[in-house]
């Protein structure tokens, strides 16, 4: 049982490259334009050229046009298109890459909207007026029954994942502010930490899904 980990906002190479190397398995860029962590598609595109083989990178945009995404996700080479805004499911089914929907719950009845979108993946988010903690995690564990690929968000710290971890069960976290030293810039001993606690995550699920096979 392996929980993936995106770390989000990257802007500059030497960041890419400690996920990498700490463990990350995809790397995010926000082309959302007047937002803190937006990168310009020609910097992006020359952090994931010195990238290794098979690392994700996602292209983070929010009610961008079909063609501006397209476009960026050609000149940058990510890999996969994440969507913030207010997309609809027919316009998350249009676009060539696989697609990873973002949902910010407020309430059981949010979770109905999952249902209706066909993506790879859905992201569980906190509502934007939610500015400090986390997105209520048992609002999430029903997420699950609302899809087969679950990317728990919001809040997530090096200090509380590996609980979110524990009582979520998702198949990915995603980290931006948690892993920083200040906006734009992430913290590599956080980013280290953040993943060494979702390891320590894994092997406890690991450790209890084991124990109850042999009851």
């Amino acid at each position: 049982m392996r929980t993936r980990v995106k770390i989000c906002g990257i802007t500059n190479l030497a960041d890419a490259e400690t996920a990498i190397a700490a463990g990350a398995d995809a790397l995010g860029f926000i082309f959302v334009p007047e937002t803190p962590r937006y990168i310009k598609p020609t910097d992006a595109a020359e952090i994931i050229r010195a990238l290794p083989p098979f690392v994700t990178t996602v292209g983070v945009f929010r009610n961008a046009e079909h063609k501006e995404i397209e476009n960026i996700a050609t000149q940058t080479g990510t890999t996969s298109i994440q969507l913030h805004g207010t997309e609809s499911p027919e316009f998350c089914t249009q676009l060539l890459l696989p697609v990873i929907k973002v949902f910010e719950l407020q309430n059981e009845e949010d979770l109905q909207t999952l249902d209706d979108y066909n993506v790879s993946a859905c992201l569980v988010d906190k509502p934007k007026f939610v500015l400090k903690g986390t997105v209520n995690w048992e609002l999430v564990e029903k997420a699950r029954l609302h899809t087969k690929k679950l990317i728990l968000a919001g809040g997530l710290t090096p200090e509380n994942v590996k609980d979110a971890i524990k009582q979520v069960k998702p198949d990915a976290v995603d980290v931006a502010s948690g892993v920083e030293s200040e906006k734009r810039r992430k913290d590599h001993e956080k980013i280290k930490a953040f993943i060494r606690a979702v390891r320590q995550a894994d092997k406890v699920r690991t450790e209890d899904a084991n124990n109850n096979v042999n009851l």
